[in-house]
Order: structure tokens, then sequence, then C-alpha cells
């Protein structure tokens, strides 16, 4: 037999009195129900507490409005038709695993069973029928502080997973999502997009004159001209031990160039490190180009025009442009940590010529 039974009458709402608890803070709140009567009547206590509230008819409706998001809050009785209050718990934990939705259970069952049922399906509490009102809105408000607290730990969480905890950059972890979402974008809106992978040349000889300090402190150097030499839409992270990737999204060749460029000169003015000067390799890969359609080719361009760089001797700027070519502009030259680097002034980002190399998509 079906029980649905509240403690005040549900043709006269309540009415907002100094007793009435408070929200520590406005939620919204999904109040699952078949009976349109107690439905209504627990979403008017809740919106009186100062909640917003939607409501359901059934546990299919209410898992279609949690696919959408937005809920702090899922009050769900136990006993419906069709889908039954725990499977809808059971299916909506699924749907949100990723994230916190706590979800009250409401029911006339007082045996331990149901509530262990309920429990075992993901449900975060119980509000016994019939119900207090005070009660009711009591439990509601503890279950949003509780939420409230685990999404701000999460997004301090979140927040601290995405950066290099030595350069204050972006890490891979955060890369490999945002790198996607900036080509999916070039390709959406039909724009150039623009990467380089940056190396710091022989960082293991500055560690070894100056200990692990001595070559933190030239990335941490690195990293700060990288922030100098870059838009605002721009990405930047650590990418290994001695390499940067920066993304440049709405950029062609020339702009890339001087991006590179940029950077390169910044180093070589402002950066020394225990052994000396500190210098720069740099690849560059563009989108599009002949070779260049995909990510994953885009990337592996970029890595395919910084080995040029380095095996020309390092400190020098090379664009893939090709299948078997790269572009190296001729503003570096081998040197030794320690010696000056060449006065940019007497650069020229566009005089160089063709080498030959590998076709990223031959390389494994």
């Amino acid at each position: 037999m079906r029980h649905s039974i509240v403690a005040l009458p549900t043709s006269q709402p309540p009415r907002a009195d100094s007793s009435t608890p408070t929200a520590p803070e406005a939620a919204r709140i999904l109040v699952v129900d078949d009976e349109p009567v107690v439905r209504d009547f627990v979403a008017r206590v809740l919106e009186i507490a100062g909640h917003t509230v939607e409501v359901a008819s059934g546990g299919e409706e209410a898992i279609a409005l949690v696919a959408v998001g937005g809920f702090d809050v899922v009050l769900l009785d136990v006993m419906m038709p069709g889908l039954s209050g725990v499977d809808t718990c059971r299916t909506l934990k699924a749907q949100t695993a990723s994230e916190f939705l706590p979800v009250i259970l409401v029911t006339a069952r007082a045996d331990a069973a149901s509530r262990v049922e309920g429990l075992r399906a993901g449900a975060d509490d119980y509000v016994g029928k019939p119900f207090d009102r005070h009660e009711l809105v009591a439990r509601v408000d503890a279950m949003v502080r509780i939420k409230r607290r685990h999404d701000g730990v999460a997004a301090r969480l979140a927040l601290e997973s995405a950066f290099d905890e030595l350069t204050g950059l972006y890490n891979t972890r955060f890369l490999a999502t945002r790198v996607t979402e900036e080509f999916r974008r070039a390709e959406r809106y039909h724009e150039p997009f623009a990467c380089m992978l940056v190396d710091v040349d022989d960082l293991d000889v500055h560690h070894e004159a100056g200990g692990a300090e001595g070559g933190d402190a030239v990335l941490r150097a690195v990293a700060d001209g990288l922030r100098r030499c870059v838009r605002d839409v721009d990405v930047v992270a650590r990418s290994g031990p001695a390499e940067f990737l920066v993304l440049l999204p709405s950029t062609h060749f020339a702009g890339s160039v001087t991006v590179a460029e940029r950077l390169w000169r910044d180093v070589a003015e402002t950066v020394s490190g225990p052994a000396g000067r500190v210098s720069l390799s740099i690849g560059v890969s563009l989108y599009p180009s002949r070779d260049v359609h995909r990510k994953d080719t885009l990337l592996a361009a970029a890595r395919e025009a910084l080995a040029h760089a380095k095996e020309a001797g390092g400190n020098r700027i090379s664009v893939f442009q090709q299948q078997g070519s790269s572009y190296s502009p001729a503003i570096g030259a081998a040197r030794r940590p320690g010696s000056l680097p060449p006065s940019p002034r007497s650069l020229s980002p566009f005089a160089g010529t063709l080498a030959v190399g590998a076709s990223p998509r031959s390389r494994s």
C-alpha cells in the first residue's frame, strides 16, 4: 500500500516565520515525487527557506533534468511507479560520478533493510514520512553545506593540478585538454594555429654548475620570459624537464616566427644561469599546412622542428613547413654555455634556408 503523509496540511502552504531555518546559501533543488500535492508542498517549503526549486514527477524525468546539470541537491521519493526512487538514485549517482550531487531519499518505510538498500544505491541522507518541515529544511541545508565545501575543495585541487609547481605555468595534464580545445576551435572557424616547442639548451650544464637550485632558477626565468612574450590568449605550459609548449591561436607563419624570435631574444638578453648565458632551441609548426591536418601531426611537426634545431647545434629556431623540410631563420649559432649569444640586432628572422628533415608522419 502506498503511503504519502506529511506533517502539515498541504491545502495551506506554510508561511515563513522566525522559527523557519534559513539556508546557509541559496541552492537549486530538484524535488522528485509522483504525487502533485506532496511535490508542491515540499517545493513550497524549500522556496520559503530561500532555495530555487524545480520538480519532476518521476525517475525518468529527474534523470533527464540532472543530465542538463546545475542542481545542488536532489530530494527523491522512494516509492514511485515505473523507475523506483532507489533505482533512480543509483542512476543519478552513476550519471554524476565525476562530481558530487547529494541525494536525499524520502520514504515512509521505517525498516533498516530499506534504508540500507538506499544507502548502498548511493543515497546521502534519508527523510522519513511523515516529516517535519523544519527537519526537511535542516537536512537539505546540511547537504548544501557539504556540497559547497566539496566543490570548493575540488576546485582548489583542480586548479593546483593544472599548474606546474616549479614555474607556475600550466602542466601536461591541463595541456592535453587545452591542445584539443584550441585545435578544434581552429578547425571550426578555419583559423591559423601555431605551436612552439621550446627547449632550454644545456640545462644539465647549469644543473652541474649550480645544483638543482641553479637549474630550477633557469627554468623559472625562462618561464617568466615566456609570459612576457605572449598574448593573454596564448597558452604556455611546461611539457618536459627542460621543455615548454606554447599554443598560439589565430597565428600564421610570420606571426609565429615573430613570437619565437621575440622569446629567443628576450632570454638571450635577460637570462643567465650558473654556467653563464642561457639560450633556447625552438621548433615551430603551423596549421593548416600541407602535412599538418590533425592535432597529433601539429605536435609531431613541432617536435620534428625542435629536433632539427637541436641537431643543427641549438640556440636557433626551426619552422616545419612541409614534408621533408624545415625552415631555419638564421638567428642563432652553436656556442658553449657561458658565451654571449649573437647580437639580436644583427639577426634576421627570415634569412634562412631549407634543410632536409623527416616527415612527422614517419616518426615512430
